[in-house]
């Protein structure tokens, strides 16, 4: 059907009988010439017919979007296009079939397309025509290709994993799927494949990875869908090292391969308290500053009764040095735009001091000594010039308000470079939170991760003073991948499940399986899991996970294309002995 692709021609092929096929991306009629710009998934060939050509009328009835087949001779062409690969030559055609028509299009096929998201993805087999969708979803190829070239050099085996499991929920709420088989029983979709690839340890099998579709029935947001694919992988007889250097030459590799940089490692390593300290998340971006900086101890004897009483409730008080940023932001900008940007994360408000010749002015200052002017000013390191904005609360909302201002921050003073990887491991994680709304501790990553043996003792005590075997890595401010050492001891499973208040009934109707598996001399072991969609995100330099999955859900969990979730027929939900409420139509 074709002998090229249509980026394929240059000025060296001129002279050549060539054939090439593509959708009609535009049709130039100029009376004496048509020009007919030819695309496929590589890219774009001029077609030309001369004024003497005698398919020329044939070009002129021909409309965007029809697929043809085009054969001549390559020349050189008169008004060259700098903007195009192939912008040198165009096919002087001779032979011309119409492949199939097409009705006219409800959107530009084009990347600077006009297109509402709902009519985009309404119709998402024309919206991947574009040139801009072409290029993430080959992307999102060479990552998973790069992934198993590394991974098979490494001895790895690929498996897959089912997909009908059983209901464990832990987390995230799970889709239940029922059975005709065996009515009233309920499969589930897997959250994620962690089970299986422990079993996995268990039968002997030391290396594995997965590409892996995972599912979770959760609220979506720009950067979630309701079914992801993981790069699953899991190792046994390793210690953490093993799996974070294995990680980091994963990453250098698919760098490598898809984008022809090349990655310095080994990475950064940051723990997790110190990340929350210094950045208010455990999701840092340090392409940048504006760390956060506790001032508690400096304000520890203060008369202002907001900060005296954020600390008598064992709060916290700390504060960001903007460079520059008191000419930047006025009064209006800070009390206004920022104030309300704390808010969403629970902060009471923003307090602020300039920096100027004569020491720290603002509102704030009347209410401080001069003690404690000078001793922020010198914590901050503030210059004239600098802005140093503050907030007093509890320590969680304190962190979680100043690390999203400071994602803000950046990106009005365009601190951001969007071509730098940041690579960094989160590591030295807890092994548990308490969660204040449910009245019990939740595991940091999941209830299968190692904690240190010697801390056996503190967990039945304090559960939340035990360390994990945990460690994220993040990037650019996202978590692309998270993992850790896995539980291989029964009795200390046991002993986590216990912790986190499932009874022994409950830990053997839902995990019963798992425990009876690490008695029969499960290895130590321990992986890690990559978001592949957040990674194609990242390398692609979109923010819209949507734009990297085929044939994504809307925000609402919905398929404009198919129209799903949709109605079943009354005989289907007969034969799973299922039938709707009364109340429903």
């Amino acid at each position: 059907m074709k002998t090229h692709h249509n980026n394929a021609l240059r000025i060296e092929h001129v002279g050549e009988r060539v054939v090439l096929t593509g959708f009609v991306a535009r049709r130039r009629d100029l009376g004496n010439l048509v020009f007919i710009d030819l695309r496929d998934g590589e890219g774009i060939t001029q077609l030309a017919f001369d004024s003497d050509n005698p398919l020329k009328d044939k070009a002129s009835a021909i409309k965007s979007e029809y697929v043809l087949r085009a054969e001549g001779v390559v020349r050189e062409r008169s008004s060259k296009n700098p903007d195009l690969p192939s912008g040198d030559i165009e096919l002087d055609v001779d032979a011309l079939d119409v492949l199939n028509t097409a009705k006219q299009p409800p959107m530009l096929i084009r990347d600077e397309t006009d297109a509402l998201e709902e009519t985009r993805l309404r119709h998402r087999y024309l919206d991947l025509r574009r040139p801009r969708l072409q290029a993430l979803m080959k992307l999102r190829h060479s990552i998973t290709a790069a992934t198993r070239e590394f991974l098979n050099q490494e001895g790895f085996l690929e498996f897959e994993t089912p997909i009908l499991t059983k209901s464990t929920p832990e987390g995230a709420r799970d889709y239940i799927v029922p059975s005709r088989l065996h009515k009233h029983s309920f499969y589930a979709l897997p959250q994620s494949p962690q089970l299986f690839k422990q079993l996995l340890m268990s039968a002997g099998f030391e290396r594995y990875y997965q590409i892996a579709r995972c599912f979770r029935d959760e609220d979506l947001r720009s950067d979630r869908q309701p079914e992801f694919t993981q790069i699953d992988i899991e190792m046994s007889l390793i210690d953490q090292e093993a799996v974070l250097d294995l990680t980091e030459r994963l990453v250098a590799h698919i760098m490598k391969a898809t984008r022809g940089i090349e990655v310095k490692t080994p990475f950064p390593r940051i723990p997790y308290h110190e990340a929350l300290s210094r950045y208010g998340t455990d999701k840092p971006d340090t392409r940048f500053g504006l760390e956060l900086v506790d001032l508690s101890d400096v304000f520890a004897q203060t008369d202002f009764k907001v900060f005296h009483s954020v600390l008598e409730s064992d709060g916290r008080i700390k504060a960001i040095n903007v460079e520059g940023g008191a000419a930047r932001f006025s009064r209006k900008d800070i009390e206004k735009d920022l104030t309300s940007e704390v808010a969403k994360y629970g902060a009471k408000g923003l307090l602020f001091l300039r920096a100027e010749a004569e020491g720290l002015k603002g509102p704030a200052a009347k209410f401080s000594t001069e003690e404690e002017l000078t001793a922020t000013a010198a914590r901050m390191e503030a210059g004239e010039g600098d802005l140093l904005l503050f907030v007093a609360d509890r320590v969680q909302t304190v962190n979680a308000a100043l690390g999203h201002l400071r994602n803000v921050l950046a990106g009005k003073l365009d601190l951001i470079d969007a071509d730098t990887f940041d690579y960094t491991w989160i590591v030295e994680w807890p092994l548990f939170e308490y969660d204040e709304d449910e009245g019990r501790y939740l595991a940091l990553h999941h209830p299968f991760t190692r904690f240190p043996e010697k801390e056996l003792d503190t967990l039945k005590e304090d559960p939340a003073a035990v360390g994990a075997f945990g460690y994220d890595l993040v990037a650019q401010g996202q978590e692309l991948a998270g993992g850790s050492l896995r539980i291989h001891n029964a009795e200390m499973q046991r002993e986590v499940f216990r912790a986190l208040g499932i009874e022994e009934a409950r830990q053997q109707e839902r995990f019963g399986f798992l425990l009876e598996a690490l008695e029969y001399g499960t290895p130590p072991h321990g992986g890690i899991a990559f978001g592949l969609d957040r990674f194609v995100m990242m390398l692609g330099k979109t923010d819209n996970i949507r734009d990297v999955i085929p044939f994504p859900k809307t925000q609402s969990g919905h398929c404009l294309l198919t129209g799903a979730p949709g109605d079943v027929d009354a005989s289907q939900l007969n034969e799973l002995g299922l039938k709707k409420d009364k109340h429903e139509k």
